[in-house]
């Protein structure tokens, strides 16, 4: 049983006791790897297994941004169509204004009236062409151009053959020129809306046509100039062509 005495021995060791562990604690700080406390901050040393302790890093979580692409939509062809009909309207309009004494003039009469053009001067080309290439050989016959010929060292019978398929050519070029006089002598009532129609057609050709330079063997131009378009029917195949062309471009398919 301990006495008072006894107590009163060991009342100096408790209060020590107690002193101390108020600054052990302090001493041995413990490191909480999320907490902003440091024993720095305090001017308290560390020990060297604290300072050797490699401290304890929390993952930073990165946000990912998602960016959504939206692809871009093409307007249809059937909008399109419409503005194709709308301006040819309005140009049509436009012209019956400013010439009303003219016949009506639609887009399939003006196709069958340039078919009927084309012929004519087709027609001019080979007549012309033979009326030149023979009245080129009668002229070099008669000997009116030894003199030039002695001049090119060549054969004589081949430098006089090329002389008259230069006059050939040249009444070939002439022809579609003179087949269009006489279409429109013949048409006459025509040749102004012919005129119009032809500026609308070629604009129409030049907006809606590809481009040449991404053309290939495996894919040529389809009708660059749009020449073999003879009816309405046939503008409209040649406006697939030009999106199958542009398809086969991008898609290689």
């Amino acid at each position: 049983m301990l006495t008072s005495t006894t107590t009163t021995m060991f009342r100096p060791s408790v209060a020590r006791s107690c002193g101390l562990q108020p600054l052990l604690r302090r001493s041995t700080p413990t490191a909480c790897p999320y907490s902003t406390f440091r024993p720095s901050s305090l001017g308290l040393r560390q020990s060297p297994w604290q300072q050797k302790q490699t401290p304890c890093i929390k993952p930073v979580r990165s946000s990912t941004t998602t960016t959504t692409v939206v692809p871009r939509r093409h307007a249809s062809t059937t909008s399109a169509a419409q503005q194709d009909a709308e301006a040819a309207a309005a140009a049509s309009a436009q012209a019956r204004a400013s010439h009303p004494d003219l016949p009506p003039l639609d887009w399939n009469t003006f196709f069958q009236l340039r078919k009927t053009r084309r012929r004519w001067q087709l027609a001019f080309s080979f007549a012309t062409c033979a009326t030149g290439g023979t009245v080129g050989a009668l002229f070099l016959s008669t000997g009116a151009a030894d003199a030039m010929v002695n001049q090119i060292p060549l054969d004589p019978f081949v430098t006089l053959g090329l002389m008259t398929f230069g006059f050939a050519a040249l009444g070939w070029l002439a022809g579609p020129s003179m087949g269009s006089v006489v279409f429109y002598a013949l048409n006459s009532k025509y040749r102004a809306q012919m005129t119009l129609k032809e500026t609308q057609f070629f604009a129409r050709i030049k907006k809606n046509r590809v481009d040449p330079s991404a053309s290939s063997a495996g894919n040529p131009v389809p009708d660059f100039y749009g020449e073999k378009i003879s009816s309405v029917a046939g503008y409209r195949q040649w406006l697939k062509d030009q999106r199958a062309f542009n398809k086969k471009r991008t898609t290689f398919v």
